[in-house]
């Protein structure tokens, strides 16, 4: 039952991925990168991981990706033109991808030496992963929160520039209050 379940949120896993790469709209997209991560949520209580797919949905599926669509809205990203694409890109890519990806199920599968290991030997109580997190890995962590933010930063920057020859800024046209009548008569 486990392996079925693995395949079944691997594939979808996949087929998300495939999805995030052939929309053209970036919020689909975006949507389709939640999908990925709930259904490696999935492969995670597979594990028997609970802590980590609770953190996936939170903190990836969640906050990330609210900050990931605030950004596309921010930068008011509209449908993406298709290009006929490269010529040179598609004889030399395609069967780059293909020899590479020989390469490495050859590798993978001659000089892996895994073997199977139990359900719950992994890493997967809170206490480890706080010490893996907070003193093995620390670093590598406050690195990507703060690449989050340069990137974040960035996209503000990006959308509050104004377009060649475009006014810096745009104000409203000023109402000039009414008259009152009599006013601005003198007294006689």
């Amino acid at each position: 039952m486990h392996l079925i379940l693995f395949l079944f949120f691997g594939g979808i896993c996949v087929a998300g991925a495939v999805n995030l790469l052939v929309q053209r709209h970036p919020i689909n997209s975006a949507l389709s990168l939640v999908v990925v991560m709930a259904s490696l949520a999935g492969e995670y209580l597979l594990l028997g991981a609970e802590f980590v797919a609770a953190i996936q949905v939170i903190v990836y599926a969640g906050a990330i990706m609210v900050l990931f669509i605030f950004t596309i809205m921010l930068l008011n990203a509209g449908e993406e033109e298709r290009s006929r694409g490269s010529r040179v890109a598609l004889l030399i890519g395609v069967p780059g991808v293909v020899i590479g990806a020989v390469l490495m199920a050859w590798v993978l599968l001659h000089y892996s030496g895994t073997t199977s290991i139990s359900m719950f030997a992994m890493p997967g109580f809170p206490r480890d992963i706080a010490q893996l997190l907070f003193h093995d890995f620390l670093l590598p962590f406050e690195v990507t929160s703060v690449l989050i933010l340069i990137a974040i930063m960035g996209a503000v920057v990006l959308a509050s520039k104004t377009e060649p020859g475009a006014p810096a800024t745009v104000e409203p046209a000023r109402k000039e209050a009414p008259e009152l009548v009599g006013a601005g008569r003198e007294r006689r």
